[in-house]
């Protein structure tokens, strides 16, 4: 039986998942139901060498040096991290994945999976894969199904038909998100499951229905990939090419129209954490039916979520309540009315106001920097350099900056000269001159950055050299 690429579409932006999850830095690269992030929990899944091969993750490029400290610090050997250089939905990047894996094993079939969702038994998510391979190699397009627990208006809904032989079964119809009286139908009559959304795939198999039904979308794939460029350890797609690609889901494109689709029941603890509530459910629920993340005192309260990622957080007297607090934005909504946080963060985006997409702290490929404090013609950052990453050779026009080292070793360059700086040691860099930061310890390098001038934005930068290829 053919080996299983298992596949992580990773170009979501979560955004009902505000104001922990934004554009800049999604739910997907944050640990929100457990130690290790979402991709990480993903990517674990999928590691057993006997059951898979090497993993493929298709990814918004402004996250790429993020996905790839993610997946080092796990252990992933080798990971291809294909570039979407534009959004097209899923079924472009589903395409990508089948052309790939079909161009190094004509026979693969691909484990495609969101790397948001949530499998609290990843066993039993295995044992579902492989009770799918054997419709997979005889040619079927393979979802997995969930057995519905309760009357959910959120989910799209597969009905199960014939059995096909080793625990999968005909798709008979696809329904769209049903409302209450209809999903409490659904629940009674015992056929229907909520659609995962996680495929398993033959990949010539997909690659000739995308052909039939959606073929605008597979040749712009294939040239999209035959285009391709090698970015350090990053597949690059042509950008010409791939945004030529109708953006369209692989539900529409192909697996509601084809007459192959099968689907495997499962029942592995699945949730797709499409909003807060989601994960109230899912947590440690105290015996006031509380889950309490971070410094957050409740008091007379039930039956709620509270998270903070900086402020201290107090309840009094509250119940059936969301409250969210990162360090620059606090969310305050009740449980039932959740699904409004992607509203609300597309009114703030109407305003502009950076918080809807933007984190306070901005990850780059050699580790972060995050605001502090800023003022007329100052701004004062924190910046993380993780040990041997160094930032670019690069000047400024409109502004000076002060580094105090607070922890670590700083190899500091200024116009040609070099110096170490230890903790509590400081360097003033003047406008104009060409200078760079790196770390050459083994822990990592914490400072302050104090910056000043008439203009203090990120684009005031001229890099003439830098390990990361950015321009």
């Amino acid at each position: 039986m053919s080996k299983i690429y298992p596949v992580i579409l990773s170009g979501g932006s979560g955004s009902r998942l505000w104001p922990l999850s934004r554009e800049s830095y999604p739910k997907q690269l944050l640990p929100l139901a457990g130690e290790r992030t979402m991709l990480q929990e993903t990517a674990a899944r999928v590691m057993d060498p006997a059951q898979f091969g090497r993993l493929m993750v298709v990814a918004n490029e402004d996250h790429r040096f993020v996905i790839a400290e993610q997946l080092r610090a796990l252990g992933v050997d080798g990971p291809t991290i294909v570039l979407e250089p534009v959004a097209r939905n899923t079924a472009p990047a589903v395409a990508v994945a089948a052309v790939l894996a079909a161009e190094q094993d004509p026979d693969a079939v691909i484990l495609v999976m969101p790397a948001d969702h949530v499998i609290q038994d990843p066993a039993g998510f295995r044992a579902a894969v492989r009770a799918g391979q054997g419709a997979a190699a005889a040619g079927r397009l393979v979802l997995f199904g969930i057995h519905p627990d309760s009357p959910a208006t959120g989910y799209g809904y597969i009905r199960a038909g014939d059995e096909l032989g080793g625990g999968a079964r005909a798709v008979a119809e696809f329904v769209e998100k049903p409302d209450l009286a209809t999903a409490e139908g659904y629940l009674a009559d015992g056929r229907y499951l909520w659609n995962g959304g996680i495929f398993l795939l033959p990949a010539a198999k997909l690659l000739a229905e995308l052909r039939r039904h959606e073929p605008a979308v597979l040749e712009a794939v294939e040239a999209a990939v035959a285009g391709a460029q090698r970015d350090l350890t990053f597949l690059r797609l042509d950008k010409t090419a791939f945004a030529k690609s109708p953006s369209i889901s692989v539900d529409h494109a192909v697996m509601e129209r084809t007459d192959a689709a099968a689907v495997v029941p499962g029942d592995f603890g699945w949730s797709d954490v499409g909003a807060w509530s989601a994960l109230w459910e899912i947590g440690a629920q105290d015996k006031q039916a509380n889950v309490l993340l971070g410094d957050v005192t409740a008091q007379d309260t039930r039956g709620s979520y509270i998270r903070s990622e900086g402020p201290l957080v107090v309840t009094v007297g509250v119940e059936d309540l969301v409250v969210v607090a990162s360090s620059d934005a606090v969310l305050v909504t009740r449980k039932d009315a959740d699904q409004g946080v992607k509203t609300a963060v597309e009114l703030l985006k109407a305003r502009n106001h950076p918080a809807a997409t933007q984190n306070r702290r901005v990850y780059r490929p050699w580790g972060y920097y995050e605001g502090i404090h800023e003022g007329d013609r100052f701004q004062v950052k924190r910046i993380t350099v993780n040990p041997g990453e160094k930032l670019s050779l690069q000047k400024h026009f409109h502004r000076a900056e002060h580094w105090v080292v607070v922890n670590g070793t700083a190899a500091v360059h200024i116009d040609g000269e070099e110096r170490l700086l230890a903790e509590n040691e400081s360097v003033y860099i003047p406008l104009g001159a060409v200078h760079r930061l790196s770390n050459p310890g083994k822990v990592p390098l914490n400072l302050i950055e104090v910056q000043s001038g008439p203009y203090l934005g990120e684009d005031d930068i001229v890099r003439f050299e830098d390990v990361y290829a950015r321009t």
